[in-house]
């Protein structure tokens, strides 16, 4: 009850809040609990990261679009792994996600696809097609980039998110 309390009442005002990513996958991973446990194996490597200043219910919704995604790929069965890590890229401080999951993947001629609205890879009634462009946007409001790579039994989604200097 205590996550779905926590994912309801993030952000009432619109304003960006210090949050641990970290915190809000795992909130995430709660709320899907009952379908991670008919099969799915999660594998977390979790590092340290800072707080990151953002809308905090706009990233959750990130996260729980991508997890359900690589859920519906792999049929609830197989591999879920998040990873996250602080990263340094020369004067950028940024907070680095992924998502992998051990599902059918993309096919090579539909990838240039997944971002355009309406598209779906999934059969009918299963999606709007609408998630991944949402995710797209909400990571480009806040300044990063979501990219992904797909193969038959892999597929990652990055979001890479840079660190705003709360000092101005």
């Amino acid at each position: 009850m205590y996550a779905l309390k926590s994912f309801a009442r993030q952000e009432q005002f619109g304003e960006k809040i210090d949050i641990d990513i970290n915190d809000g996958i795992n909130t995430v991973l709660v709320l899907y609990n009952g379908m991670l446990k008919h099969g799915c194996e999660v594998v977390k490597h979790f590092g340290t990261l800072p707080l990151l200043r953002c809308h905090a219910d706009e990233l959750n919704q990130v996260w729980t679009n991508l997890i359900h995604n690589a859920l519906q790929a792999m049929e609830y069965k197989g591999v879920l792994t998040i990873a996250t890590q602080h990263c340094q890229q020369g004067e950028r401080s940024e907070i680095r996600v992924q998502v992998s999951d051990t599902g059918h993947g993309i096919a090579p001629e539909l990838q240039k696809q997944v971002w355009d609205s309406f598209f779906t890879t999934k059969v009918s009634g299963e999606g709007s097609g609408l998630g991944l462009g949402i995710c797209k946007r909400i990571v480009e409001k806040h300044n990063g980039q979501i990219s992904f790579e797909s193969k038959p039994g892999l597929t990652t989604f990055t979001v890479v998110l840079p660190i705003e200097s709360t000092q101005a």
